[in-house]
């Protein structure tokens, strides 16, 4: 590699986990961020054994362990009825069979973890107010087009801005995002202003037809994030608008007491329209590649966003350390060791929110029968393409290996 430093374009969760794993190899980044501070919006997200795996990599896994908190099961309720329909255990089975826990954490102290690394690494060099407009190549570096800022000069560019990366953009220039239709409203309260009958030490999920509802606790049990979701058929994309209670409630009239109580003890909500778009194969372009949700922005349904993020970064500081002499090949094995796996819950988060989150009737029926009957064990059978990998698997690294070389 030259001596230039890596640009990365986002200072979100992908890309400063991007600038970890490149420094902890001994490679200089610049990360550029539009916003004028650096800083994290939303809640709660869950982190999965793979994400564990992540954190160690990237050298923050004791900083992020004591910002989370660890939950005992993952908990699928039937929102009509209010019966338990299964729950996945978490305990020390889960463990030994992932040799990692499953956990949730707030967004922002999850963020803040990885911001102080970057903030302390003398290799990471953060500049935030800058609005990226375009990259240009020459074949031996990479030229960031900045508005009204000079041009920055890098050996190559990463694009992890996000669902609306103007990286991608104009490397793929596929447009504006799928819009779902489905509208999630985002609170977080207090412990003490949860209902009791539902502060449980779980990742709680309450589906119902066209909707659902999903709590658990935050920051050492002082907070409970919830999150509600309708399939509202909105058509336009809409982030963090605030909402009232009532605007939250409308539709859930056909939901249990029980769960619907959520939302009359929420406050200050905030409205998100989720959007996706589909699978591409190529995320590359010479020396030019996408991270995170820029390369493959998915639907919440499987709580894996962040986590396939943190897997991206892995995979590319991977790449970097053992494949570096050649840029070019380094970046498209990095896509190949990616691009099947990222896809793959891009899918399954769509088909997920259409078969288990939201079915109705004789769907909702099958769902019910299914899933109750699974033990602990099937869980982790279904489970363990997901959570059994580290995203640096040699079976993973031989195949696109071989896939980069033909």
């Amino acid at each position: 590699m030259s001596d230039l430093p890596i640009i990365i374009a986002g200072g979100g969760i992908g890309g400063l986990a991007a600038a970890c794993g490149l420094a902890r190899k001994g490679h200089r980044s610049i990360v550029v961020e539009q916003a004028p501070a650096l800083g994290e919006i939303g809640a709660g997200i869950q982190i999965g054994p793979n994400a564990f795996h992540c954190f160690d990599y990237l050298g923050i896994g004791d900083e992020a362990r004591e910002k989370a908190v660890y939950i005992d099961k993952l908990r699928l309720m039937d929102a009509q009825t209010a019966e338990d329909i299964t729950s996945i255990p978490l305990d020390e089975p889960f463990r030994e069979r992932f040799k990692n826990p499953y956990a949730v954490v707030h967004r922002a102290d999850l963020h803040g973890v990885l911001l102080k690394y970057c903030e302390d690494s003398p290799l990471v060099d953060i500049r935030t107010s800058h609005v990226v407009e375009g990259y240009e190549q020459d074949g031996t570096s990479v030229t960031l087009k900045v508005k009204d800022r000079d041009p920055i000069k890098g050996s190559f560019l990463i694009g992890a801005e996000g669902l609306r990366s103007p990286i991608r953009g104009q490397m793929i220039g596929d447009g504006e995002p799928r819009i779902s239709g489905h509208t999630t409203y985002r609170s977080v309260i207090p412990t003490e202003q949860m209902p009791e009958d539902l502060r449980w030490n779980a990742a709680t999920l309450w589906a119902g037809p066209k909707c659902h509802i999903v709590h658990y606790p935050l920051k050492g049990w002082k907070v409970f994030n919830l999150v509600v979701t309708y399939h509202r058929d909105v058509k336009e994309a809409i982030a963090g608008r605030p909402v009232s209670k009532e605007e939250v409630a409308a539709g859930f009239e056909h939901i249990h007491p029980k769960a619907r109580q959520v939302i009359e003890h929420g406050s200050d909500w905030k409205l998100w329209v989720l959007c996706d778009r589909d699978p591409i194969s190529n995320w590359v372009d010479n020396r030019v590649a996408l991270l995170g949700d820029a390369a493959h922005p998915m639907l919440q349904y499987f709580a894996q966003g962040a986590c396939m993020a943190m897997e991206d970064a892995v995979a590319l500081s991977h790449c970097i350390e053992h494949y570096g002499d050649n840029v070019e090949r380094a970046l498209q094995i990095y896509q190949e060791m990616r691009k099947v796996r990222t896809a793959r819950v891009q899918m399954n988060s769509r088909l997920i929110g259409e078969y288990i989150y939201h079915p109705d009737d004789a769907k909702a029926a099958v769902r019910n029968h299914v899933m109750s009957g699974m033990t602990p064990d099937e869980w982790y059978d279904q489970l363990s393409w997901l959570y059994g990998s580290t995203g640096l698997d040699e079976s993973t690294v031989n195949a696109a290996l071989k896939t980069a070389a033909e």
